[in-house]
Order: C-alpha cells, then structure tokens, then sequence
C-alpha cells in the first residue's frame, strides 16, 4: 500500500516508471523538492549505465569567455579517485556529443604535486586511472584553477602540461568545492547556466533545482531530447 502510494503522489516516481516502460523518452524534474531524494528514486527505477558504478552531475556556465563545464556539482559528496576518473571520462563523452572538444583540468588548491593533502593527492590518483583509460584524453593536473584558465601561467608552472590552451572541463575533489565554483562564477557574472546533467544513469534523466529558470528549463529539455536521440540511434 505504501508503495502504491509513493508510485502515485511522487511525480518523479511516475516521470522515471514512464521512461523505463518506454512511455517517454526522456524526463525532468526537481524545480520542486530534495536533489538527493529525487535521485534516489530516478536511480532505483533508471539503474545505471553499463559498466557505470555511479552517478554524477555535469553543469555549465555560458559566459562573455565561452563555455565552461564544471562536475561534480550534486551528487558525489567526498568521491574516490575511481569515482571522480569515472565522472571525468562521462563528463568528457558529453563535451564531445555536444561538439566541444574537452580540455580537462583537475583543480585543487596545489599545483602539480606542491601540496601533499588527500584532495590532491586524489586528484593525482585520479589522473592515473584517467590516462590509463583514455589516454588520448587532453587531461592534465591537479592545477590552481588560474592555471586551469591561463596558460602561460600553467606553462611557468609545468612547461611539460599535456593540457594546452584554456581548459574547459574543470573536476574538483569534491561536492563543496565544486557546486560552490559553479555557482560563485554563475551569479557573479552575466551568464548562462545549463545543468545539473546527470550522467551514469542508463535513460535521460535530469535533476534541476529550485534555482533553475525557464530558460535553464528549457535549455534542459533540448539537452535531454538530443540525448534521447542519440541513445535511440546507437540502441543505448
């Protein structure tokens, strides 16, 4: 009874049954309520990619200086350096379906080995399992986020960086740093928020927040289209 209950009062529990029965291709939701409930539900009914152990979210700010992609904005609290390789590897597969080549800067507070605290440390251990999997990957770290976005600041730091030019894929140790980053640059400049993209899911599943706009709303809903598309055409 209580089940029954739940499947019809919580509008993300029916939007999530609709999709994994094939009755939509795709869904929203989370303008209203709790993220991490909603997630919980969306990933108890969805499941996960193959191969995928954990979710993510990728977020965006379109600015006067381009495009920049931070992660994980919502959903890993503290992520292993498995996880935080994983979500990197998901967040630049979505770079390159939207047409942007991903430049991938793993930020901390040290640059390339200067402080020896477990964040940085993580993000090293990080970059190691990402060039093993994808080693044509243009990824390099961990780096001061000045670094990330300069490069002749990087080049006077580690002239030997793989990473050339801006990077346009920011990954941060952890939720707090990196929802924190996202939002700090999104309201203190006139620009364009698209996000959070939730990845490691296997249907296009989305979670906004209470914050989100109608445009974001929107921008979203094309997001999720075109992800539907392109899962139904390679029959992911």
């Amino acid at each position: 009874a209580a089940a029954k209950a739940i499947v019809r009062s919580r509008s993300t529990v029916i939007a999530a049954l609709m999709v994994k029965r094939g009755e939509a291709d795709a869904m929203l939701c989370g303008v209203v309520g709790r993220y991490h409930k909603k997630l919980a539900y969306v990933v108890s009914i969805l499941g996960r990619d193959v191969g995928v152990k954990s979710s993510s979210a990728l977020s965006a700010v379109l600015n006067e200086k381009g495009v920049f992609f931070f992660t994980d904005t919502h959903v890993q609290v503290d992520p292993t350096a498995e996880q935080i390789a994983s979500s990197t590897l998901q967040a630049a597969y979505r770079l390159k379906l939207f047409g942007i080549d991903p430049k991938v800067a793993l930020v901390s507070h040290s640059n390339f080995g200067s402080h020896e605290s477990p964040s940085a440390t993580k993000l090293q251990e990080a970059l190691a399992i990402i060039r093993e999997k994808a080693p044509n990957l243009e990824v390099e770290g961990e780096m001061q986020v000045d670094a990330a976005l300069n490069e002749d600041i990087r080049n006077r730091i580690f002239p030997n960086s793989r990473l050339k030019g801006r990077a346009n894929l920011l990954v941060f140790p952890n939720l707090d740093a990196a929802n924190t980053a996202y939002n700090l640059v999104r309201n203190m400049s006139d620009a364009v928020g698209l996000g959070p993209i939730l990845m490691g899911v296997s249907a296009p599943a989305h979670i906004l927040t209470p914050a989100a706009t109608v445009r974001r709303v929107v921008n979203m809903t094309a997001v999720a289209a075109v992800e539907a598309q392109i899962r139904a055409e390679r029959g992911i």
